[in-house]
């Protein structure tokens, strides 16, 4: 009697043992002694024990922190790079039989295609150009990544460290480049005064009035508010009482 209960509760337990239950975002890889089967999931499914193995696969996006890197620029800058990578599993059935452990795998990748895609750029691309590389690596890994059933869906370069030599000297470059634009606005504002004063010497050379004119209000800007007293050449001011005789003639 004993020996038929305990073996009933063997039973029992062999079939409570071959329902399984998987979430909304897992599948179950099935083996049949050995050879792949299908892929089950999600829901309760039925593993026949002996016969059938599972093998679960978390089918939600997953991040990897990539750890820091030191790459070396293609115009031979030192610097060190990290980056976070977003991927997933889209095919349960490649990424547990074509890869031994696609995580591992996947994260492995990631580093050394990292080190390649910005050790073909000069440091200032890398500095201002991150979302272009951003998308380089994301294609390259996606590719390489597909027959392992994984979807790499977004790659971002977290932080590009220097050392202190390094950032002083951007600085300075900076700082360079700000003063050559100063220098270019203030030569092409030499030049258009320069024109303007070539045009208003035309003007003034047509017109010999003009320049007696010109001549009396620079005086009296030298004068100022302060008392003085200008004496005014004869041939000065005589071509002024010409004109405004002829004028007046004119008239009459």
């Amino acid at each position: 009697m004993n020996i038929l209960l305990g073996v009933s509760f063997v039973i029992l337990i062999i079939i409570f043992s071959a329902f399984r239950v998987l979430r909304e975002y897992e599948r179950g890889v099935i083996f049949m002694l050995g050879r792949f089967w299908k892929v089950k999931g999600p829901g309760l499914i039925l593993v026949i024990p002996v016969i059938q193995q599972m093998v679960r696969v978390d089918l939600r996006t997953l991040v990897f922190d990539v750890p820091s890197q030191d790459v070396i620029s293609r115009d031979n800058v030192s610097v060190k790079v990290n980056a976070v990578i977003y991927f997933r599993v889209i095919d349960p059935q490649k990424a547990i039989i074509n890869v031994e452990h696609y995580f591992e795998a996947t994260s492995q990748l990631a580093q050394t295609t990292l080190r390649s895609v910005l050790g073909q750029h000069e440091l200032d691309e890398m500095l201002a150009e991150r979302d272009r590389l951003n998308s380089d690596v994301q294609k390259i890994l996606d590719s390489q990544t597909d027959i392992w059933g994984i979807k790499v869906a977004n790659v971002e370069i977290k932080h590009i460290d220097l050392d202190e030599s390094m950032i002083r000297a951007i600085a300075k470059q900076a700082e360079a480049e700000r003063e050559r634009r100063a220098k270019i606005i203030h030569a092409q504002g030499e030049m258009q005064a320069a024109e303007k004063l070539v045009e208003a010497a035309g003007i003034l050379a047509r017109q010999p009035e003009a320049i007696q004119l010109r001549y009396l209000q620079t005086l009296t800007e030298i004068a100022g508010d302060k008392s003085s007293t200008i004496v005014f050449p004869l041939d000065l001011i005589k071509p002024l009482f010409n004109a405004a005789d002829s004028k007046t003639q004119g008239d009459q």
